[in-house]
Parts: structure tokens; sequence; C-alpha cells
């Protein structure tokens, strides 16, 4: 088979040779799959000149194989989907998806439909439909054909939802207070999506969304800080809550991550001792199996994923944040970054692109303002974003990402950002959560 086929095979390109492994080839793109498993003369050869595709294309497609991360501008992204697009490379397509911007997702939603990239079509369409009010975005939208802008508007927008903290409840005293909202940003006004199961708690929960369904995990349900032993799922599209099983290590103050098509709820506390496990959910069997634990007991930790890769930060100690990421394949958790920042250490952190960026509080243990550093991903570099950003009731620290914006929420308001090279820049607020305490924010798909 091809896949245990490892000679070297040469790939002319524009004139470019490149020496390639040819299970790194078969293993990456269904194009060489299937040739090297043809049986044809072809399949034998140590080499082809490829002229389907530009150097700049191929080049790009085997960065990103690589994870060197290749600057995608305008100039080189139709090359970039078309390669991707004749040689069926899934993880060129992901990339593009993961770097979908308002710079260049109508672009990408032009090339995606000429050479018929479905899965990156229906990304880009939906991340306008997000970014709509763009101005940048608005005004692109004239260069696309009349049954684009159709498809576009024929999308609703995700729609930015959040839940305060509750313990769960008895079935004799329903609580209409425990329930979850979405914003109307058109009406500008909070719309009950769902109540909470009697036996959910979103008190010290891990609270996420997978593949458009919410998922509460773990929390407490009594002030002896019992956790809660079972896993909800909610689905909006049936308006249905479904109670599957629960963590094989019971806890709360547990932080639940999104990762491809599972779930990682990582780290938490169980009595007074927080904890190293991690465990993974696979959303097709329903259950959670034990991954490679924490380099350190973590309770409430910050983590986010960028790039399709997932990550946690650490302190280590308050002064010290620790980056690490999640490397299954080698068996734990691999350190990429450390900043040090005096009196001031990470409390929440998102991925955007090729940058996680990491909110931490103000100087001198300052809580009602807040510091953020991005860390870029493609050099390794920590930069400061400009100014400091206003944490009422710490808003900052449930901050959640939609298309190129950064959504805050307290009782008070809902204060948006737009992300930008140097700073986040505030929007027009919006109307604020109809219910005190702590949030839990997450984005959900719109029902159609």
């Amino acid at each position: 088979m091809a896949v245990a086929d490892s000679r070297m095979f040469a790939v002319l390109v524009d004139g470019r040779r490149f020496e390639l492994d040819r299970w790194f080839l078969a293993s990456n793109s269904e194009y060489f799959r299937a040739l090297f498993d043809s049986g044809m003369r072809e399949s034998q050869d140590v080499g082809m000149e490829l002229r389907e595709v530009t150097e700049q294309g191929f080049s790009a497609m085997l960065d990103v194989l690589r994870r060197c991360y290749p600057k995608i501008v305008e100039g080189n992204l139709e090359d970039v989907v078309h390669t991707a697009s004749y040689l069926q490379v899934k993880a060129l397509v992901e990339y593009l998806r993961f770097i979908l911007s308002s710079d260049n997702c109508v672009q990408m939603l032009i090339a995606a439909n000429v050479y018929g990239v479905l899965e990156l079509k229906n990304a880009a369409a939906l991340f306008i439909r997000n970014v709509i009010k763009n101005r940048r975005v608005s005004e692109d939208l004239m260069r696309l054909s009349p049954e684009l802008v159709n498809f576009v508007r024929g999308l609703k927008p995700e729609r930015f939802a959040a839940v305060a903290s509750y313990c769960s409840s008895t079935p004799f005293l329903e609580d209409h207070s425990r329930a979850v909202y979405v914003l109307d940003e058109e009406r500008n006004d909070w719309q009950l999506l769902t109540r909470l199961p009697p036996a959910a708690s979103t008190m010290l929960a891990g609270v996420a969304v997978l593949r458009g369904r919410l998922y509460i995990v773990g929390g407490i349900q009594s002030p002896k800080n019992q956790p809660v032993e079972h896993t909800f799922r909610f689905d909006p599209q049936k308006d249905y809550w479904e109670v599957l099983n629960g963590l094989h290590q019971p806890r709360y103050n547990v932080s639940l991550l999104p990762y491809g098509n599972s779930l990682l709820a990582i780290g938490g506390k169980y009595g007074h001792k927080q904890l190293t496990t991690v465990e993974c959910f696979q959303e097709s069997s329903a259950t959670w199996s034990l991954c490679p634990e924490l380099p350190r007991a973590a309770a409430g930790a910050a983590c986010a994923t960028a790039m399709g890769r997932a990550f946690v930060a650490l302190w280590r100690p308050l002064d010290v944040t620790t980056i690490y990421e999640f490397a299954l394949t080698r068996g734990g958790w691999d350190m990429v970054s450390t900043i040090f920042r005096s009196q001031s250490y990470g409390h929440c952190m998102l991925g955007h692109g090729h940058t996680l960026f990491l909110i931490r509080n103000g100087p001198s243990d300052d809580f009602l303002h807040c510091e953020i550093d991005s860390f870029c991903l493609a050099t390794g570099a920590w930069t400061t974003l400009r100014g400091q950003y206003i944490n009422g009731k710490g808003a900052l620290f449930a901050a959640t990402i939609k298309g190129d914006y950064v959504y805050t929420v307290n009782r008070v308001m809902t204060l948006p950002y737009a992300i930008e090279s140097t700073h986040w820049m505030p929007l027009p607020a919006l109307a604020g959560f109809p219910r005190g305490g702590t949030l839990h924010s997450f984005v959900l798909d719109s029902l159609v």
C-alpha cells in the first residue's frame, strides 16, 4: 500500500523540483494516494511533473502540512484554494477555514465556489454573514455574483449566547431564572433559548459548544461542593436536552474545550484538591476516556483552540503563565511558551487565526482592568495589545469570539470589540444580560 511506502518521489512544479516521501504525500493528499495505489505505470515512477497547480500553491500546501503557517494573501489565495481542491488536501482546506478574516472571506468564497471546495464555501459564507456589518466586507460583497449574494443572505449569523451560574435544583421548586439566553442583535434584546434541566448545574461547570450542540459538564449541586456526575447536552435544532455519561473523575471548576470532533475536560477540583486529570469526550460514542494528564494541577484554567490545536495556560507561580499544547500523538502536553508579568496571570484565553490572546488582570492585581497579550503561533512572539480594557464584573474573563469580533458581557451591557492588529477596538454596546452573577458565554449556530 502507498501509506507504507517510504521511497522518495520527485514532483516538478513550475520548474521547481520537490523531493518528497511517498508516504507523506499519500497520507495527506487523496490525489497522490489514488495515484500510488492505482497500479498503473505512473504509480511506480520516481517522479512526475505536476502542471495543474502552481508553485505558490504547492509550496503553501507543504508549509501547512509541516505546520509552518504560510502567509496567504490576495495574490496567492486562489492558487492555494485550487491546490487544495485539485490535490484533495484536507489539512489545507482546514487551514484556509482557520484563517478566514474580514480581509479575505469574500475572495475565499469566490475561489471556493469556482473550485468546488464545498466545506470552505460554506465556512466563508457563514463568516461573511457574521461580519456583514464590517465596512470592508459590505463593500467587497459587490464582487459576488447574484447567486453567491443570495447564498450568503440566505444564511443566518451565529448567535451569541450566555447562561448564568446556577446550582442544580429540584423538579418540585422550578426556578425560571435557570435558563440559557441568546442575543438578538437586530432587536438588541436577549431571548430565552431553553431552561436548564433540574439536575444540571452551571456553577463552576464546564460549558462549551461542539458542532452546534451545547454541553454542560461537572459543576456543583450543593453547598458542600458535591460535583454533578452527568453530562448534559442540548440540541437547539431539536430543542431537546439529553443526559449522557459523566466524567470518570467527577469534578467542578473544570475547563471544557472543543477540540476537533471531541471535548476536553481539563483539570478542576474534587473536594479541596486540584486535579491534573484530563478526559476526552467522543461525540460519535458519547463516552469519556482518560487522556494524558496536565503537567501540574489546575482548576478553572484558561484554555483555547487555534489552528486546530488545543492550548491551556497554567500559572507557575502567580507571576508566570505557561502555555502548553495538547499533544495526544506524543503522549502528553508540550510546553509552548512562558510569559512573565509582575502580579498578573492569565485568566482567559482566546484563539483567533494564528493568534492566542491571553487576558490577564491588570497591574498590581487590578481585576477591574485587563491587559491582553497576543502570542503568534507562526513566529512564537508575544506582543502586548495597546491600552487597558475595562473588566466590569469579570466580563473579559468570559470573552467569546464570533468572526473577527470579541464579545464580552455582564448585566450592564454586552460590549463587542473588533480585533485589530495592535488592539481591540470597542464597538457600540448592546443590551446587558438579563441575569446577574458569573456568566458562561458561547456562540451557537442559528436556527434555520
